[in-house]
This record gives C-alpha cells, sequence and structure tokens, in this order.
C-alpha cells in the first residue's frame, strides 16, 4: 500500500468530501469538527472542563476540535491529565455517549483505574521529547479500557500544544479510519495480486489493538497520502495530514474501494 498510496476511487472518495466541505475547513485543518454531545449523560465524571457545558443543563451541546484543542492545552499547563482525557474522550464519544451509559460508563472506569495520571504524564513528556510512536507505545495495553481508538485522541489533541521533539505529529487511529485503511489495502493486493482475497489486510488494519509499530506505519502513511492529495487538483493544497484523517473518517465511502 505504501508504494501505491491511495488507489484512484479513494481519491475520488475524498475528492467529493473535500468539494463539499471546502467552506467548512477553508483553513485546511480540521479545527471546525465539530461533535455533538449530551452533557448530562456524564453527570458523574469528575473533573469535568469548564469549557464543556455544564452536566446539569438539559439537552445536547457541541464541541469543536479546535476548542477541544484549546481545553487541552490548557489542561496541560495546569498538569491536569485528567481533565485533557476527559475532554478528548467526550469528545471522541460524541452522541455515542448513551443513556445505557457505555461511554460514561467506561470513562468512569478508565479514570478509576490504578496507574493513569502516571501513565498519562509519561505519554505527553515520550511525545515532546521522543516522538509520536514512542509515546503511543507508553499507553499501549496499560489502562484497562483505554485503547488506542481513544487514546490516540488524547495523544492527537496533546501534540497540537506539544510537538514531538522528532517525527510527525500524532494522529487519531480509531475503527473507522482503520476499515478505510484495510479498504485501500485490500484493493491494492487485490491489483497487485499479492493479497487477492483481502485476508492480509484484514489481519494487518484489524479493528482494534494495534501495535506501536502499526501506528508508525500509519503516520507515515497519512503523511506520505496528503503530500498525493496536495499535488492533485480537487484537494486543497497544503492542508495539513489531520485534515485527511477527518476526510477518512467523514468521507461517504463505496464499498467497492
Amino acid at each position: 500500500m505504501a508504494a501505491r498510496l491511495l488507489p484512484d476511487a479513494a481519491v475520488h472518495a475524498l475528492g467529493h468530501w473535500w468539494t463539499e466541505h471546502a467552506g467548512v475547513y477553508a483553513d485546511g485543518t480540521p479545527g471546525a469538527h465539530t461533535v455533538r454531545y449530551t452533557p448530562s449523560r456524564w453527570a458523574r465524571i469528575a473533573p469535568w472542563p469548564s469549557t464543556l457545558a455544564l452536566t446539569s443543563v438539559g439537552g445536547d451541546a457541541a464541541i469543536s476540535r479546535a476548542e477541544v484543542t484549546s481545553t487541552v492545552a490548557d489542561a496541560l499547563r495546569r498538569d491536569s491529565f485528567r481533565e485533557a482525557l476527559v475532554a478528548t474522550y467526550v469528545w471522541g464519544k460524541g452522541k455515542r455517549g448513551t443513556p445505557g451509559g457505555s461511554g460514561p460508563a467506561t470513562l468512569g472506569k478508565i479514570l478509576a483505574a490504578e496507574g493513569l495520571d502516571g501513565a498519562l504524564a509519561c505519554a505527553v513528556t515520550t511525545l515532546h521529547e521522543h516522538g509520536s510512536q514512542a509515546a503511543y507505545t507508553t499507553l499501549y495495553r496499560q489502562i484497562p479500557g483505554l485503547g488506542p481508538s481513544f487514546f490516540t485522541k488524547f495523544l492527537y489533541f496533546a501534540g497540537a500544544t506539544l510537538s514531538p521533539a522528532h517525527g510527525p505529529r500524532p494522529l487519531i487511529l480509531d475503527r473507522v479510519v482503520s476499515r478505510r485503511l484495510r479498504s485501500m489495502a485490500a484493493t491494492a493486493g487485490r491489483d497487485s495480486g499479492h493479497d487477492p482475497d483481502g485476508s492480509i489486510a484484514a489481519w494487518v488494519w484489524a479493528d482494534s489493538n494495534w501495535s506501536p509499530h502499526r501506528y508508525g506505519i500509519y503516520l507515515s502513511f497519512i503523511h506520505q497520502a496528503a503530500r498525493q492529495l496536495a499535488a492533485i487538483d480537487g484537494w486543497r493544497p497544503g492542508a495539513t495530514p489531520d485534515l485527511l484523517e477527518c476526510a477518512l473518517f467523514n468521507a461517504a465511502w463505496e464499498t467497492s474501494i
């Protein structure tokens, strides 16, 4: 997949997404990417960031990537790693924080886990001093319930404040993005004859538990693919790699890709 990067069908889908959303993301970043959530469903979660809507207020609220970035930056300045985690988790879960409690219940267990503060602090320090893949390694299989789909969100927003000393900034890798990568890898494998039935792609890009090595490959791929798109009409020149990650998550995707 690395040699071919984005298949033609993927380029088409991403170009169509950009045509529809160019006005929203005119600055070439996904800062305007907004998620709706229901504050009252998180009433038992603490510490609760002041920039999120009060949990006593009924109805839904919305928060953008740019607002989460600002919230995390403020929390990290105060070494409030839990508050930063809560902001990124609520944004990541959004409306999926259901009345049944799957989002809040899981987050509550994560916040009660032994060693959480040390793990988050270590991840932030490692990110700044050693890079994104190393930071991923510090959180990989460390805290029950806190898997890559959500701790990469924490790393992503932390990386917007504390740039790695070297290497690319962290990006979000979750199940939806992984399935997009699996689809593209399957297409490349089928066309090349190296993976005719897509079994290798399914193994490499499983739904969860990606190794630190796989995360490093993902970062490299997204940055190269972003450069590929920048050279093609129909994608914003100078767009950041995380805009591509956002598009991979949100674009309408043909099953044939």
